[in-house]
């Protein structure tokens, strides 16, 4: 009876805990028009957009993201990198720390300048605050209503500096990212209206339909449906260019994305993989020596996504684009840009994965990446490196687990003293170094440590789950949370709060190994740390034999089941509060060859020197 109502109790506070105000989410549909010069580097776009209501307030103001206009002097974006000097992203500054930005000149920056808005044929005033576009609507947007809007505009692409721009170092004429005048998300945090400082997006889901004419020689690829293969170059061995003016017109489709976008070069290869059950898979880039591994990907990328359709869930779109472009790795609807050149298969792989993966977390699973990078980066990294052991076995060979690199680096990171709390807003960290460790790592390390906490199994429910349920919304860590203690039957919000909030840190060590009475043995061990945690205490036998003693934490109100073929042995509760934790084992001290706190080193234990019996 009493675990019975223990149930009651978990089940209970979990669904009081996930209630919010009915989940809602905005819908927006995008009709370009682009028309680029390429020899200049500007385009002019027209662009239609019915934009849906789905909350429950009156929208009277509006707002647009110009992502462009951060590549100018004296910017926001700037200002943050001459701040940062050399703690910014070496990307962004020259080898004496200065800002590029900062070095254009003016037919080099970037700028999205807005010709005409209307709003139902209505002109309508609007101010540009940088990177942000301040609508004042002629008819407020009553809830659960539509509104059109047509806007002109024009732009000039910078150079590449972040992300998107023309000319990068690879020589890819243009990676088209961030490039039109984006619809800014409404939720019930309310205006999604960060400025672009550098780093992370949000984005409303919905359909685009854009039209390119481009100059003749071009190639383009795009993370959307062509639909117009035989009127243009690179997809078809029939394809007749129809040519107009010495430009072609592209024409992509995509739907249910939050974002679009596109790179195009003359020396583009298009080549493609078929997935069974799974997406025509694109790969567009230069081929060259450089280039050679992309052929050898094409069976490992069917691995890739049977293997995340295995452990995720199954990748929902008919077609998807790796395209070598931008300045290193960044994920869209439907595409990725990455840097092409490579000196292995693996690292190739690697960086495919990756971005490849940001299609489950941030396209499909679309979480607020500027306020919460860490969901997007960390379950990223997390589904890479499990990918990567399964289509790389060697380079995880002799190491405790898949994420073990993580986990190190994530301790190393621990003694810089450079640590901030991973829930800060992505472009609000003082170091590049820092958000970077907080996003990518300690993101990751939230779901190595969780599988440790739940155990396994139910990590693997957990995250199977998560995907059904959030797919095509934008959950937050509340809801993932409010999942995982569904699954779990476990109490989370306190390993959540200690792990976005904070910068605590775990150390758990052996304190005391003596005899006691007759063939037994005391064990002390001490929390040295301010995070607790649950307990998994390996105990190997001079006979071979092995035992795990699990001390859950009294906060989870619950444990996990075994998860290994080493039997598992559960002992009482461990209080948060309490330091020391002692318990006896029924064999002699001559009978125990060794001991270690988290042998599978899943956790972020900053001493694992103390772990271990004998000292070493």
């Amino acid at each position: 009876m009493k675990n019975i109502f223990l149930v009651f109790i978990l089940l209970t506070n979990t669904f009081i805990f996930s209630q919010q105000n009915a989940y809602y989410q905005q819908k927006v549909e995008y009709k370009m028009n682009i028309d680029v010069d390429v020899k200049n580097y500007q385009y002019k776009g027209n662009q239609t957009i019915v934009y849906t209501n789905n909350s429950p307030d009156t929208l009277k103001v509006f707002y647009f993201h110009l992502y462009w206009n951060a590549f100018q002097p004296n910017s926001m974006m700037d200002q943050k990198l001459q701040t940062l000097g050399k703690k910014a992203d070496s990307r962004m500054i020259t080898n004496n720390g200065e800002s590029r930005i900062h070095l254009l000149k003016d037919n080099e920056i970037g700028y999205q300048k807005i010709l005409s808005l209307k709003q139902e044929d209505v002109p309508l005033k609007y101010t540009e605050e940088e990177t942000i576009l301040k609508v004042e609507l002629a008819k407020p947007i009553l809830p659960n209503t539509q509104t059109t809007f047509e806007m002109t505009w024009e732009a000039q692409v910078p150079i590449q500096i972040r992300r998107s721009g023309r000319n990068n170092s690879e020589g890819i004429d243009l990676t088209m990212t961030q490039w039109y005048p984006k619809v800014a998300e409404y939720d019930y945090e309310g205006w999604h209206t960060f400025d672009y400082i550098a780093r992370e997006f949000q984005g409303v889901f919905g359909n685009f339909d854009v039209k390119i004419n481009i100059d003749k020689n071009y190639i383009l690829g795009a993370g959307g449906v062509l639909q117009n293969p035989d009127d243009v170059k690179g997809y078809t061995p029939i394809a007749k260019p129809k040519i107009k003016n010495k430009k072609i017109l592209w024409h992509f489709k995509a739907e249910n994305i939050h974002d679009f976008a596109w790179a195009a070069d003359p020396d583009y290869t298009v080549d493609s993989i078929k997935v069974p059950e799974g997406p025509l898979v694109y790969l567009v880039y230069q081929k060259s020596e450089n280039t050679k591994y992309w052929e050898d990907a094409k069976p490992k990328i069917v691995e890739y996504y049977q293997i995340m359709k295995e452990n995720f869930g199954a990748y929902p779109y008919p077609v998807y684009s790796f395209i070598q472009g931008g300045d290193g790795g960044m994920e869209y609807g439907m595409c990725s840009m990455i840097l092409g050149n490579s000196n292995s298969l693996q690292n190739l792989c690697g960086l495919m994965f990756h971005e490849g993966s940001h299609s489950w977390f941030q396209q499909i699973i679309a979480s607020n990446e500027s306020m919460r990078a860490w969901m997007d980066e960390g379950f990223t990294s997390y589904a890479e490196n499990l990918v990567m052991s399964k289509i790389f076995p060697e380079s995880v060979k002799n190491l405790p687990n898949p994420h073990y690199k993580t986990v190190n680096t994530y301790i190393n990171f621990t003694k810089s003293g450079q640590e901030e709390a991973m829930g800060l807003l992505a472009d609000h960290f003082k170091t590049n170094r820092a958000y970077s460790v907080a996003a990518y790592i300690k993101g990751e390390l939230f779901l190595i440590q969780l599988g440790y906490i739940v155990g396994e199994q139910n990590l693997s429910k957990i995250m199977k789950e998560y995907f059904e349920t959030w797919k095509f919304k934008h959950p937050t860590d509340r809801d993932f949370i409010h999942i995982a203690q569904k699954v779990s039957q476990m109490d989370l919000k306190w390993y959540w709060n200690y792990m976005t909030t904070t910068t605590r840190q775990i150390d758990y060590a052996i304190k005391a190994v003596t005899p006691y009475e007759e063939n037994s043995t005391q064990i002390t061990l001490e929390n040295l740390g301010d995070f607790p945690m649950p307990v998994d205490l390996y105990v190997s036998y001079t006979d071979g034999t092995q035992e795990i003693y699990t001390i859950p934490l009294n906060m989870m109100h619950n444990t996990k089941k075994q998860e290994f073929s080493i039997p598992m042995k559960l002992l009482p509760y461990w209080k948060w509060t309490q330091k020391e934790y002692t318990f006896n084992i029924p064999f002699s001290m001559d009978k125990i060859k060794s001991m270690m706190i988290d042998a599978t080193q899943r956790l972020g234990d900053v001493n694992y020197q103390n772990n271990i019996y004998p000292k070493k």
